[in-house]
């Protein structure tokens, strides 16, 4: 099946191509943004809570050593966590997504290397990492 084009469909060509208006290079755009931060990303599947808090604690100092100001913590979901099945224990804290955050903002000193956390991502269901932008090293 060919479809012809509408005489309006022509005009509106034609005069987008006489106009001297330019259109917004959507690729450098996103250059720009990628070169803004400089990225690292961590992977907790696998870790105890203890162990995960230890991991963060070591990585963003790490990180902010060597001068990087994003890092992407994936903790998964917790969908498949085995502390959903023992009601003793919560099942908002007990899973890395909730947890290591928390550990994260109640630590002063790693806090006083942190700008922000990304706490809508920690809270948001469909969403297994969240990031952390650190300052820039003193």
């Amino acid at each position: 099946m060919i479809k012809k084009i509408s005489d309006k469909d022509k005009q509106d060509w034609q005069k987008f191509l006489n106009s001297s208006e330019k259109l917004e290079n959507k690729d450098s755009i996103n250059v720009k943004f990628s070169k803004r931060y400089t990225e690292k990303s961590i992977d907790l599947h696998g870790y105890t809570l203890d162990e995960a808090n230890q991991k963060m604690t070591s990585y963003i100092e790490e990180c902010y050593e060597k001068g990087i100001n994003k890092i992407n913590v994936i903790t998964g979901k917790g969908l498949r966590s085995k502390n959903l099945n023992d009601p003793y224990q919560s099942k908002d804290f007990s899973i890395l997504k909730h947890s290591v955050p928390n550990f994260i903002k109640g630590n002063n000193q790693l806090m006083s290397k942190i700008i922000s956390i990304d706490f809508e991502a920690v809270e948001n269901q469909s969403v297994g990492s969240f990031d952390i932008f650190l300052k820039k090293k003193k």
